[in-house]
């Protein structure tokens, strides 16, 4: 794995990826990083603690960003 800081994945290699980090899920979404720990720490976004480290698996980014997007009549009520 790179370890040069100014390192980012291609858009290529993050649609690739199922796994990712807090840094990596910012750059999926065009936030800062803090906004990520900030969402995952108040459950308002989907995100699971290993080992102490946050990790947001891609697939269900995609799915929360869609229903922020779309939301239905039933979670509007």
């Amino acid at each position: 794995m790179n370890r040069d800081p100014n390192f980012r994945f291609s858009n290529s290699d993050m649609r690739m990826k199922e796994i990712l980090t807090p840094k990596e899920a910012a750059e999926y979404l065009s936030v800062h990083v803090r906004t990520i720990y900030r969402l995952a720490k108040n459950r308002e976004i989907p995100g699971r603690k290993v080992g102490g480290s946050w990790r947001f698996k891609k697939d269900a980014l995609d799915e929360w960003l869609s229903l922020r997007e779309n939301p239905s009549i039933k979670e509007k009520g």
